[in-house]
Order: C-alpha cells, then structure tokens, then sequence
C-alpha cells in the first residue's frame, strides 16, 4: 500500500521539519509537501491533492481558519487536522463547526497524533474528551455572560446516543455493530442529524450540538 501524503502547513520552519521527522518515523505516511502560509498551501492542494492537511492556524497571508473556509468552498474533501499553539476555546468551537477533523495542540503526543490522522483518512473525526470539554465550557460561560442560544434542536434518544458515539471517535459501522442495526441505518440516523442541527460533517454536527446544550461531554 502507499503511504499516505500528508501536506505541512505552518509558518515556523522548526515546527515543519519536526513534523516530517515524526512522520517519517512511520511508513504509512510520507509528506507531500509543506507551505508556510494558507496561500502556497491553496495551490499546493491543487497540484499535490494530499490526503490530509496539518495546518497551523496563527500564520501570515492567510490564517488557519480562512485556508480551512478556502479549501472547504472548492470542496476537494481533504481532511483537515487544525494542529496548533492556540488552547482558545472560541477556535476550537470555529474549526470544528467549519469541518476539521481535529484539533490537535503542538504539544501532543507522537500516538495521539497518528490516531487523529488516521481517524482522519477514515474519515472519522477523532474529539479528544478534553477538546469537546472545553468547548462545552465555552458555552456555559456564552450563558453566563448572557449571550444568546440558538433555539435547541430535537434529537430522538436514538440520535443522540449515536452522535455522542461519534463523539468519542466510533465509526459507523463500530455504531452499528454496538446496536445491533446494519451501518446503512446508522448513517441514515447521521442524515437525520444533519438536517435537524444544519450541519454538513460529523465534526460540525458535535460542535453545534454541544454549543446548543444538546450534548453534554
């Protein structure tokens, strides 16, 4: 099988080599390429077409969360993995509502780092518990400080069970297998999903439901 080509996004030159030193550690994946900035990184997406992206959120040019909005509206479905400095609640909750597949810290381990990926190239989206804490926590305090909900969605026990499985990284057909249904019914339950909280991923569907009350990590 060919290693996966993973694309480096980060304006720090020491971060992309430590990246590819790690990386390379693993033969199943290889780096396609690497850009400083979110604009090199829009045209090495088109040449290269990588199979999941690395990218930093603090850069010049173009920030992390424009390239993410960027890639998304030419709809090449790469996965993302947002991998940064940048422990703020506010773009955690951003990046996983625009769809990425990860939030990872720079300071995360060697294994978490491979799990993410790979769950990305499943695509899966990997939430660490503390992640989705934390988002959660954010909209506790939006409560507090007296900002305004959006109306609470209605999801059947059965939709909620599901999503929050995938909130703790299960697969559809890990979900089906659990519930004893066939994954097709699982990923008609998912469709469900979407509709009711207007969202498109797995990822943006977790993001809303837990900014909305609807889960509770």
């Amino acid at each position: 099988m060919q290693p996966y080509q993973i694309l480096i996004v980060d304006d720090h030159l020491v971060v992309r080599e430590g990246l590819k030193m790690i990386l390379e550690t693993d033969p199943r994946f290889s780096i396609a390429g690497e850009a400083e900035n979110g604009q090199i990184a829009l045209h090495l997406v088109e040449t290269l077409v990588p199979d999941v992206i690395l990218l930093d959120l603090n850069m010049p040019v173009m920030s992390g969360l424009d390239t993410l909005k960027a890639i998304n509206a030419k709809q090449y479905n790469i996965p993302i993995i947002i991998l940064t400095t940048y422990n703020e609640d506010g773009l955690m909750i951003n990046a996983l509502a625009l769809g990425a597949k990860g939030y990872l810290l720079k300071d995360t381990s060697r294994d978490e780092l491979f799990r993410t990926i790979e769950s990305a190239i499943r695509g899966s989206t990997l939430l660490q518990a503390d992640i989705l804490t934390k988002v959660f926590a954010a909209k506790e305090r939006s409560k507090i400080a007296g900002a305004k909900d959006t109306e609470p969605v209605n999801l059947t026990d059965k939709e909620l069970l599901i999503l929050q499985l995938v909130a703790r990284g299960f697969k559809s057909k890990e979900i089906a297998f659990d519930m004893g249904v066939t994954e097709r019914t699982i990923k008609s339950h998912l469709t469900n999903i979407y509709s009711k909280l207007g969202v498109e991923s797995r990822a943006q569907a977790v993001a809303t439901a837990i900014e909305q009350g609807i889960l509770h990590i």
